[in-house]
């Protein structure tokens, strides 16, 4: 048996957890609802309703809690996800600013529950750690002009093209 992941994000929702959760699993191609804890006539929601889901999306367990208005996500805390191609940024970027979604500077968005991401292609890697000084400055250049991140304009600039 595989060992329970020891650190979970867990994320606050004033009553859509639910919604919010299934949103999340219907975007990425690897997910599962794992557990649903639901309100009692003791809970501070309504009784029956969502109080906590646990989840997971491409091997990262998460928890969603109902909490109600008290809080609310901000960009002190964000998910970065690692992808592969351009298409798969594309991809992901569309359905997380979907709907009420917003994009920000330098592969960055909120979703339209207000969670915000980064969706960083694993191709900025190679041209942040190239032995090029002057292409990393121009790959930096580059992407403080971007919303959402190019990885063949992003070579581009590394290349002075």
């Amino acid at each position: 048996m595989a060992a329970k992941q020891k650190i979970t994000p867990f994320l606050w929702f004033d009553d859509n957890a639910e919604e919010a959760v299934n949103f999340y699993l219907s975007v990425f191609k690897v997910g599962k609802i794992i557990d649903v804890s639901r309100y009692s006539e003791a809970g501070r929601g309504k009784p029956g309703s969502v109080m906590v889901m646990e989840f997971e999306i491409e091997g990262q367990r998460f928890s969603a809690l109902n909490g109600g208005p008290i809080f609310k996500f901000n960009e002190a805390i964000s998910l970065s996800v690692s992808c592969e191609s351009q298409a798969e940024v594309d991809d992901l970027w569309a359905k997380l600013t979907a709907d009420g979604g917003a994009e920000s500077q330098c592969g960055w968005l909120k979703d339209k529950y207000g969670l915000s991401w980064q969706i960083v292609p694993s191709a900025l890697s190679r041209v942040f750690k190239g032995p090029d000084k002057a292409g990393v400055k121009r790959a930096m250049e580059a992407m403080l002009q971007m919303k959402k991140l190019d990885i063949a304009t992003l070579e581009r600039a590394y290349a002075g093209k």
